[in-house]
């Protein structure tokens, strides 16, 4: 990551995260708004919840500015697997390594719960055509298609990695 002032790290989210994080889901401008509207109900969901939500987070910042969050929890019903349920950054801060700094966040923070599966699910859409090379290259194979999930010829495209447990 280059910038001259510090990016720093955080997962406790507070009430001005929510105008912030409106903020960046549509300047990545690859999302529909019901897409939108979902980040910030588990953000709205963890204020309102604690940590008994389920959703967890982290926030990248700089000189108090949201560049970039990751948000995911246990998947429902499981013992060792995990969702990652977003991960945005700002399209100014893209290509300086913040996305690859809160995905090994994440993955630290599964290690440190005694590893397992994290799944990431996203679209077939051309549009995130970027994202899926993302995923890739952080070593999440491509494990799933659900043809047509979305909607006609937008499929449910799942990836998996296996987070070994810190030892």
């Amino acid at each position: 990551m280059t910038s001259s002032a510090a990016v720093r790290f955080r997962t406790r989210p507070v009430p001005a995260d929510v105008p912030a994080l409106r903020r960046l889901v549509a300047a990545a401008r690859v999302f529909y708004r019901q897409e939108r509207a979902v980040a910030l109900e588990l953000l709205q969901a963890r204020l309102e919840h604690g940590p008994n939500s389920g959703y967890s987070f982290f926030f990248a910042q700089r000189r108090g500015e949201m560049l970039g969050y990751a948000a995911w929890g246990r998947a429902a019903l499981t013992k060792r697997s995990f969702d990652l349920y977003w991960i945005v950054v700002a399209p100014a801060a893209q290509g300086q390594g913040l996305g690859q700094a809160l995905l090994k966040l994440v993955e630290r923070a599964i290690a440190a719960r005694g590893g397992g599966n994290l799944y990431i699910e996203t679209s077939s859409r051309k549009s995130y055509a970027r994202t899926r090379r993302f995923y890739e290259s952080a070593g999440y194979p491509l494990v799933a298609t659900l043809r047509d999930f979305y909607a006609p010829r937008d499929h449910k495209l799942m990836f998996c990695k296996v987070i070994r447990a810190r030892t």
